[in-house]
């Protein structure tokens, strides 16, 4: 018997955005391996995906300034973490998002 597996999508509304945070090192200069506890969160992500953005009040689209692929800075503590298909992502506003790294 075979069975299919649909994939889950994220689709972020309004101003939201949906990062995956990006690995970083895990072994250090001595060649000591830390374990996932005793590692610091990375704030760099790549833009999964990109809500539709804000209206105003005039009833004017306001879009976000992040487009799919970007690598970001975000702030450490904000946003959602979700899980989908056993790969980590997290949910954030775009205001949450400091920069865009080139």
């Amino acid at each position: 018997m075979t069975q299919t597996v649909k994939k889950m999508t994220l689709k972020p509304l309004g101003n939201r955005v949906v990062v995956k945070r990006l690995e970083k090192e895990e072994t250090l200069k001595g060649g000591i391996i830390l374990p996932d506890a005793a590692k610091k969160k990375q704030e760099r992500a790549k833009v999964v995906a990109v809500g539709t953005g804000l209206t105003s009040k005039e009833g004017k689209l306001i879009p976000i300034a992040v487009s799919i692929g970007d690598t970001v800075l975000m702030d450490k503590y904000s946003g959602q973490e979700v899980s989908v298909d056993d790969e980590e992502f997290i949910i954030l506003k775009s205001e949450d998002l400091i920069a865009i790294i080139n």
